[in-house]
């Protein structure tokens, strides 16, 4: 009597915001880079903050306080968690001051389009951003502002300071940096450090945190 063979395929996971998003260029990402845009993750360090002076640095600190970052002493420890919901990019960030006051930021990007051609959409509080991404040499990743909105009406991004925000991979681990410029004054705030990748089992998607 034949034996019946049956094939069984197991199907392949769905791509994730960030894969959909880079199509054929996600590959050009660094390989930790492309890890934490497929399972999500949580990263933490020390991080150093920095204010300008004079105008500058009165206006950095109130940037600083829309954000969460403490601005009392010059280093923080900092913890961020990405995950993926469906069509989103979840960053949730958490500025723990050395009284142990934890600030929390939840940034929520959208994606529209693929690159190159294309854009993210980030949402925090009143304001929504348009942002595209240019890899850098050594498959970093840098932000870039393309466009500026609040309650749905477009502002003139001259307007604003003058953002630079990138991640990248140093020896292993994850190399960010984030800093606003006004032209005319300097540096406004910046915020960067060198970030270890929490294991999984003791990271928490912050999907779950998001309100309904």
């Amino acid at each position: 009597m034949a034996r019946m063979t049956i094939e069984t395929t197991i199907p392949s996971p769905p791509l994730t915001p960030v894969q959909e998003w880079f199509g054929e260029s996600f590959s050009n990402l660094h390989p930790l880079l492309q890890q934490i845009h497929l399972h999500g993750g949580m990263l933490q360090g020390e991080i150093d903050i920095r204010l300008g002076k004079g105008l500058a640095g009165f206006l950095g600190r109130r940037l600083a306080k829309k954000l969460g970052v403490p601005t009392t002493q010059a280093r923080s420890n900092y913890k961020v968690s990405i995950s993926h919901a469906p069509g989103k990019l979840i960053w949730a960030r958490e500025f723990i001051a050395p009284d142990g006051k934890v600030e929390k930021l939840v940034t929520v990007f959208a994606p529209h389009g693929q690159y190159p051609h294309a854009y993210w959409q980030e949402s925090t509080g009143l304001m929504h951003f348009r942002l595209t991404v240019d890899i850098l040499e050594g498959g970093g990743w840098s932000w870039r502002v393309l466009a500026a909105h609040l309650h749905g009406i477009p502002l003139p991004v001259k307007l604003f300071p003058q953002s630079q925000a990138y991640k990248c991979i140093e020896d292993g681990r994850y190399r960010f940096y984030v800093g606003f410029v006004m032209p005319g004054l300097g540096l406004l705030l910046s915020y960067s450090g060198l970030l270890e990748l929490v294991p999984a089992m003791a990271s928490a998607s912050p999907a779950d945190s998001l309100p309904p």
